[in-house]
């Protein structure tokens, strides 16, 4: 098992990962994150731990971005909570239900996988697809089927009938002209 990977925070702002030996962006530190890395960042000139800092500064550059996780109502939320007596089991509630939905998650990625096949699963969605096809099919024919009935007449006969109506309105429209 490897040691925890520190990166160094300088006074200059910069983050230098000790590992690699370079500097790196919060960018990179979020790579880490999603690669499960266990890292901790430490401020050069003090050696505090600042880990949970630098993690709010890339969720606030994320939340930036196009699509938030967080909706504003959310976050007045939370910032209410700070303070309140009920601070900690908030925390522990928030952290328990990430627990929770990434067991779920990662269950279901393992169903699919199963479902899917290692090996092809193009060619599973393929057998699979092969296997609603008439169901589909039978469900577009009930599914027309019922759509004629309750609208009265077909496609056809309301094309046929428009015209009829159209001659009707206008008895010289399809006379031919001298």
């Amino acid at each position: 098992m490897s040691s925890q990977r520190i990166i160094k925070k300088y006074p200059n702002r910069r983050l230098y990962d000790t590992e690699v030996s370079r500097y790196i962006t919060l960018e990179n530190i979020r790579q880490l994150v999603i690669a499960n890395e266990d890292f901790k960042v430490v401020d050069k000139r003090s050696g505090h731990d600042i880990t949970r800092s630098i993690l709010l500064q890339v969720i606030s550059e994320q939340e930036e971005g196009g699509n938030p996780i967080f909706r504003t109502e959310v976050l007045r939320n939370i910032i209410r909570f700070y303070g309140d007596s009920m601070q900690s089991t908030m925390s522990s509630y928030l952290e328990l239900s990430l627990e929770f939905f990434n067991e779920q998650q990662s269950q279901f990625r393992e169903r699919l996988r199963r479902l899917l096949g290692a090996n092809n699963p193009l060619a599973a969605l393929r057998e699979l697809s092969q296997h609603q096809l008439p169901i589909w099919r039978r469900v577009r024919r009930e599914f027309l089927a019922n759509m004629d009935r309750r609208d009265g007449p077909s496609v056809k006969e309301r094309s046929t009938q428009s015209a009829d109506d159209a001659r009707e309105a206008d008895p010289e429209r399809d006379r031919p002209s001298d």
